[in-house]
């Protein structure tokens, strides 16, 4: 994978020349738009001047809809549009491996919004393509995989699966997966909405899609996969070039990953990125008011967001990104050999920055000082550490003496 880093200069210059040929609320003539520029009695404009994303977050634009479509997008902020669309492609076909031109994508609010947008338009395929009925619609996943799934079902009407995970190695127990399939068939469940990890929350846990994908098909039952790579989007695919949650492996149709964790955009960046004529499935033709219509679970969302993930991602460049990566992951392995030492027991997963320590070796001064987080509030089994850049070899070591 390559992209060109591009200069502090250069990218000010092209963020100052999208805002440019965006509508602007004070040059222009703008009447019919529900929004204007941050106010400027409580937020002071003058400190943005010169600074790409601070003007752009004062200048307000809406990236209502998804613009990566051969359709019409509101006109108002085409240029904002373009550089959203830079990042969705430079994701999408760079690090996550896709053919050119070939996937769609919005910057969401965040992982869960991404997970339920996929969910969304998998329900939608399902009853459009084969004229099912909700209840005959399961999501099939992992009992490691985030919350959101369990909101999605709720939201959508669709029924979850739960697969039991090896309380060892954190890997899909196949003999339950068999078993979940076969018992939801049984139960009218008869097309499959599957949400693979690429990072579970609490473990960095990575879901194998041959194994999910071998089970589905020996059942014989149609099924569309979602990767929910919000933990390892950014991470994983530089410590792991050769994995299979890709664009690159066929059986994927939609990959999720969030920019405000590792990568350290502002909350409210998440992308979301599905191959091309799945974003249909989500279209609401009754937004006439919006050019292009609308096939977003969000709606009105800011184009500031999608300019900070632009120039992070052109900022460090691809041989920024995986020196940052492999420095993260040196790092974690460190720490992990440090736990070896002490005879510690802990799960981490290859190429993940998390690693997951056993509630035994835990005591609440250790918890609260370097603020941990369990898997389970009331009962917990185990305490999450995530490896981010501020966390360095000092505070690791800080952390073992204790």
């Amino acid at each position: 994978m390559y992209w060109k880093r591009l200069t502090k200069e250069q990218i000010s210059e092209r963020v100052f020349q999208a805002l440019k040929k965006n509508v602007s609320y004070k040059r222009n003539k703008i009447m019919g738009v529900p929004g204007s520029f941050l106010d400027s009695r409580v937020f002071y404009h003058k400190v943005a001047e010169g600074d790409p994303l601070l003007s752009a977050m004062l200048e307000n634009p809406n990236h209502i809809g998804c613009h990566t479509i051969d359709k019409k997008s509101e006109s108002f902020f085409s240029g904002t549009h373009e550089i959203e669309c830079d990042a969705i492609k430079l994701c999408a076909e760079k690090i996550l491996q896709g053919q050119p031109n070939q996937q769609d994508g919005y910057i969401a609010g965040g992982g869960s919004e991404s997970n339920m947008e996929a969910m969304w338009i998998y329900r939608n395929y399902f009853t459009q393509t084969y004229r099912c009925r909700t209840s005959e619609i399961g999501v099939l996943f992992s009992e490691d995989s985030s919350i959101s799934i369990i909101k999605g079902c709720d939201l959508l009407d669709i029924r979850p699966i739960v697969v039991n995970v090896n309380p060892a190695t954190r890997k899909i127990d196949k003999d339950h997966l068999r078993q979940q399939i076969i018992s939801a068939k049984d139960r009218g469940i008869l097309y499959f909405i599957v949400v693979l990890n690429m990072g579970t929350e609490i473990f960095g846990s990575v879901d194998d899609p041959d194994l999910v994908c071998a089970q589905l098909e020996e059942q014989n039952v149609p099924y569309k996969i979602h990767v929910d790579a919000g933990i390892g989007g950014f991470i994983y695919p530089f410590t792991q070039p050769d994995h299979k949650l890709s664009f690159k492996n066929p059986k994927i149709t939609s990959i999720n990953t969030d920019a405000y964790k590792i990568l350290r955009a502002p909350f409210g960046t998440s992308l979301f990125m599905i191959r091309k004529g799945f974003m249909d499935f989500a279209l609401t033709k009754e937004a006439r008011y919006v050019a292009g219509k609308d096939h977003t679970i969000i709606g009105s969302r800011s184009g500031a967001n999608a300019i900070a993930i632009w120039m992070l991602l052109k900022t460090l460049g691809s041989k920024g990104m995986n020196y940052k990566m492999q420095r993260i992951f040196i790092r974690t392995r460190q720490l992990c050999e440090a736990l070896d030492a002490k005879h510690i027991e802990y799960f981490h997963e290859a190429g993940m920055n998390i690693v997951a320590i056993k509630n035994k070796h835990m005591t609440r001064q250790i918890e609260s000082l370097y603020g941990l987080v369990p898997d389970d509030t009331e009962n917990p089994k185990w305490w999450r550490v995530i490896v981010m850049d501020h966390v360095d070899n000092a505070l690791i070591d800080g952390f073992i003496d204790h």
